[in-house]
């Protein structure tokens, strides 16, 4: 989010909601038996060195901290209010953010992915941002990966209901 001052109203929720939300995202993660499939190409990415871009729908990122299997990674973010939440979340599992979207500082956004993945990181995005269309790709992922050349990896995660 841009520098600015919060009301004390936004700065308590600021405080209060990435924590708790960290913590419902791990003890739901607790609750289930995870199964990752078709991670050759990743791998192989990973053992050659090249950083990626993983990209994602918006509609399933809740448990995505857990899909990262690398070690750094720098995650694009709306600079929207939403996206202050979702920055320091992702902070509490140990990710990086660049700021900027398609409608709001996406060039300063994309340009720090690019620096990202200059120095050996990888990089997420939601392609289809928050204000959709849904499940549409924007071309910010697609420059990016075309100005780094770095590879886009789709990543999704998926669950059910377990019958006892």
């Amino acid at each position: 989010m841009s520098p600015r001052r919060f009301s004390w109203l936004e700065s308590l929720k600021l405080s209060l909601i990435p924590p708790l939300a960290s913590i419902w995202i791990r003890l739901t993660r607790a609750t289930m038996r995870i199964r990752r499939e078709n991670f050759g190409p990743l791998n192989a990415l990973s053992r050659s060195g090249k950083p990626c871009i993983l990209a994602f729908w918006h509609g399933r990122m809740f448990l995505m901290p857990y899909s990262y299997m690398g070690t750094r990674v720098t995650i694009l973010v709306s600079e929207h209010r939403d996206g202050e939440y979702i920055s320091r979340t992702m902070a509490r599992f140990g990710f990086t953010t660049a700021r900027g979207s398609s409608t709001r500082s996406g060039a300063i956004g994309l340009r720090e992915i690019l620096r990202a993945l200059k120095r050996g990181d990888d990089a997420a995005f939601t392609p289809d941002g928050p204000r959709g269309p849904r499940e549409t790709v924007q071309p910010g992922v697609i420059a990016a990966a075309r100005l780094s050349g770095a590879a886009i990896v789709p990543v999704t995660f998926a669950c059910s209901k377990k019958n006892f």
